[in-house]
């Protein structure tokens, strides 16, 4: 979706790089931004951008207006800016450009439910504020002294936090069904499983290697006995076997819990799917509001942590834990590990890694420790720039909205 990129500013080397490609970098994802909501215009825009409450999404006119909020709040509105990570966030704050900003998009604040009453500014306003505060960002920027790690970490925050916006936008789109011109992963060959002989493995990152988020840190030693993972993620042909062979009529696969979702949401195939046929193998799922037969070697989509799990007892295997899964996707890509067309469930709980600090912007992580499942990888709705084998996706395990496959390991 994205044409005349300028070489480096979509790719995954933005977290080391400095202001000058930063500031293109800011621009572009304002550019993905405007250009996803126009696509919403398109769609929504007789109805005043009006679209069912869906327990898991934001009205798309917040969504974007809290875009433009988020880069305020922490670049032009923080005098304390400057001390990246050390910075105070109880410290005072200078005013917003829009005196109800507050009011309207500080998520920590504005509880989901009320967001879809609240009287947010139209199309025409809401894109003045995003063209305002990303003007502000950029001045402050070019102003910038240096680029160390401090000075650009609220920059570099801001970008990345507006490109999980822009994807959350797309499966939004998916989620209402509206017409979006991307395309999604095509089948791959089949390659045998990865053995990862034992090793001690360094996970994660310090401060110090460029930017990186609170729930990365620290770098820390883990010893990972040999294991045997998947070269690529489930396909719906394997899927389909499951499904065959009754895997959602059969308690004794499923978590507990996996079993009341599956009850209670009335579940007989991933989400969005149509048709999935016993004896054909067939597979009909819509994507962006079309039904769409999908190919056997195409990855499994929309499934949640309770379908993924489910599959794995049934196949005598397991999912990965997340060290298993980075340590495959750091040494392994030569010996046919494929990542990055769906965000990959891991059997991991979100957790801190021990010497957990938060980070100022500390609804990022902390509240989620001990709910969450760790996904890992990216999307083909992904920015290449926010693609790397350290970074940890965490949602609850029954969503299943998300562009999100799985694969697993030996028992």
């Amino acid at each position: 979706m994205q044409t005349n990129v300028p070489i480096g500013v979509d790719s995954n080397d933005m977290r080391h790089e400095g202001k000058g490609l930063l500031s293109l970098a800011l621009m572009d994802a304002r550019n993905h931004t405007l250009h996803l909501l126009s696509k919403y215009e398109q769609a929504l825009g007789t109805r005043n951008f009006q679209v069912p409450r869906v327990a898991e999404l934001n009205p798309p006119l917040w969504e974007v207006g809290h875009i433009g909020w988020f880069q305020e709040w922490w670049i032009a509105r923080n005098m304390q800016r400057h001390r990246g990570v050390h910075c105070d966030p109880m410290a005072a704050r200078l005013a917003s450009i829009e005196p109800q900003a507050d009011g309207w998009w500080n998520s920590s604040e504005v509880p989901h439910d009320s967001r879809w009453s609240l009287t947010l500014p139209g199309l025409a306003d809401t894109k003045a504020y995003l063209l305002d505060t990303l003007e502000s960002s950029l001045e402050l920027l070019e102003k910038t002294a240096n680029d160390d790690g401090d000075a650009l970490y609220f920059h570099r925050l801001a970008l990345f936090h507006e490109d999980m916006h822009g994807e959350a936008l797309i499966y939004m789109a998916q989620t209402l069904g509206l017409q979006l011109s991307i395309s999604v992963p095509g089948p791959a060959a089949m390659r045998e499983p990865v053995l990862v002989p034992a090793t001690n493995f360094q996970m994660g990152l310090d401060i110090g290697h460029g930017f990186t988020f609170d729930n990365e840190r620290p770098a820390h030693h883990v010893a990972v006995p040999e294991y045997e993972i998947d070269a690529q993620v489930v396909t719906w042909a394997q899927f389909v076997e499951f499904v065959d062979d009754g895997g959602y009529d059969r308690a004794t696969l499923w978590h507990p819990d996996g079993w009341t979702w599956v009850q209670a949401e009335g579940r007989r195939a991933p989400r969005y799917v149509d048709q999935i046929g016993v004896a054909s193998g067939a597979v009909m799922q819509t994507r962006f509001g079309t039904a769409r037969r999908m190919l056997g070697g195409q990855p499994a989509m929309h499934v949640s942590w309770w379908e993924a799990d489910a599959w794995c007892r049934w196949a005598g295997r397991r999912l990965p834990s997340e060290v298993e899964w980075e340590l495959a996707a750091c040494t392994a890509p030569r010996r046919g590990f494929r990542w990055g067309d769906v965000w990959e469930w891991t059997g991991s709980t979100f957790q801190p890694y021990s010497g957990f600090l938060a980070d100022p912007y500390r609804d990022y992580s902390e509240p989620w420790f001990g709910t969450h499942k760790v996904l890992r990888g990216a999307s083909f709705a992904t920015r290449s720039r926010m693609k790397s084998t350290r970074y940890r996706n965490f949602y609850l395990p029954g969503r299943d909205d998300i562009f999100a496959g799985f694969r697993s390991c030996s028992m």
